[in-house]
This record gives structure tokens, sequence and C-alpha cells, in this order.
């Protein structure tokens, strides 16, 4: 085995869990929903996408194959973003097409992470601006793009973000304002290239803290409602790539972007 950082280890365990759920259900698992009905193909791209994460996933706990898995997982994963959701946006500007594009980019910000640590010598004489650090600082551009309309949603969104605060949380409402920002900041930091690590670590425990603190608990107490249980497996997946790419920080200073 061939593992680099905890991240890593959760983001190939997320991979596979997701890959198992679509062979299963027969359907797109959240992480590579929505796809609209009358897409060419469509029960093709289903199992498709659901051995991909499941064999990607697996690769990339072993050495020999972890170079192969990263590969593959990035390249399907760019294509997914570069040819169904960013021309989404342009088509309808509504949150399910934004947020299914930010979604989908934080997934590729991990991989190309994952890709960046494993490239095999082909990709580094082939690829080299794909690869390395420069691969990581494209990976944490990417990522932090894709933070900044998460935090701008939390104000579109003000009543319903409020709402999913935890109960015995005082100040529903400052706590939507403050999360927002939150992202908002991360993301200008990293796309700056100020602060780095300090934006791509605390952006994770936010992104974990809404797991923790607001969905487990519901699907815990037994809810049945598909679109709770599928915000969950989202954020679950958010984490693990959230993760990666802040462990891509580890060796940088908390409040510049260099090494120690």
């Amino acid at each position: 085995m061939r593992i680099r950082s905890v991240g890593h280890a959760v983001f190939a365990a997320t991979m596979i869990v997701l890959g198992i759920m679509g062979l299963i259900q027969g359907d797109f698992d959240p992480v590579w929903d929505p796809v609209l009905k009358g897409v060419p193909g469509r029960e093709i791209l289903v199992y498709l996408c659901a051995l991909i994460s499941l064999a990607s996933g697996t690769g990339l706990l072993w050495q020999r194959t972890a170079a192969l898995a990263a590969r593959v997982l990035l390249a399907s994963q760019l294509l997914w973003l570069l040819l169904l959701r960013v021309p989404g946006v342009f088509l309808s500007f509504t949150v399910d097409y934004w947020w299914a594009a930010c979604m989908t980019a934080v997934m590729v910000a991990g991989a190309w992470v994952l890709y960046a640590w494993f490239a095999a010598d082909w990709d580094r004489r082939r690829l080299a601006f794909a690869t390395g650090n420069n691969g990581l600082r494209i990976a944490r551009a990417l990522y932090g793009l894709a933070l900044i309309p998460f935090g701008i949603s939390h104000f579109i969104y003000l009543k319903h973000t409020a709402d999913l605060v935890p109960g015995w949380l005082p100040w529903h409402v400052a706590w939507a304002y403050i999360t927002g920002w939150a992202f908002i900041a991360a993301g200008v930091a990293l796309l700056a290239g100020v602060c780095v690590r300090l934006a791509a670590v605390l952006s994770a425990v936010e992104i974990g803290m809404f797991l923790l603190l607001v969905w487990v608990p519901i699907v815990a107490a037994g809810s049945k409602d598909a679109f709770q249980w599928s915000e969950t497996v989202v954020s679950l997946a958010l984490l693990a790539s959230a993760w990666v790419v802040a462990d891509s920080c580890t060796g940088m200073t908390w409040l510049v972007l260099g090494k120690r």
C-alpha cells in the first residue's frame, strides 16, 4: 500500500463507497448527478461512472496502480466538469447547475492533488504543467474558485442556511453569515496565494463541521428524505477532497505561501 496522507485514505475510501452505491442503485450517485434524463447513453454512463469511482478508489490504495488510478479519475472528473457542468451553468444559471459545477470542481481539485503526487515518469515528461508543484497550485486555485460560490449561496439562501444550524446553537442567522464569509475568504486566499495552508485547513474543517453537525444527526435520526441523504453523501465527498487539498499544503507556513 502507498498511503500518502490521511486525506488520501479518506478520499480513496469515499470513491469506493460512491462506486458501490452507483452499482447497487443503478443510478448516478450524488457526486455525478444531476444528469438530464435525455442524455445519450445515460444508462451506460451510470455504470461507467460507478466503475470509475470504484476502480480508481481501489487503485489509489496500491502503489503500482496509484498513478493510473489518479490519472483516470482526474481525466474523468475534469471531462465531466468541462463537458457537462460548465455548459450547464451558461445554459441555465440556477442553483442546481452552478452548485453542481462547484461540487465537481472540488472533486477535480482533490483528484488533481493525487495526480500531482503520484504522477509517473510518463506524466512528468509529457504533462509537466499538471504535475508536481504546478499541479498542486492548479488544484488549490480550482478549489478556491469553487469555495466562493459556496459562500455566496449562504447569503442567497440565508433562511434555509440558518434553518440548518443545529437548534442547540444560538444566533442561527449570524452563523449563516459567518460560514458564508469564511468560505469566500478561504477561496480568495487560495486564489491569491496568501495564507494558503490556513485557508485550506479551515475550509476543510468547516465542511467537516457541516457534515458532523448538520447532516449526520439528520440521517442518524432516521430521515428518509432523499435530498438529505444526498447532501450527506455530497458533504462526505467534499470533505474527502478538501482534506486532500489541505494535506497538499503540509510544509507551508500558516500565514504566507512558502516552505518552512
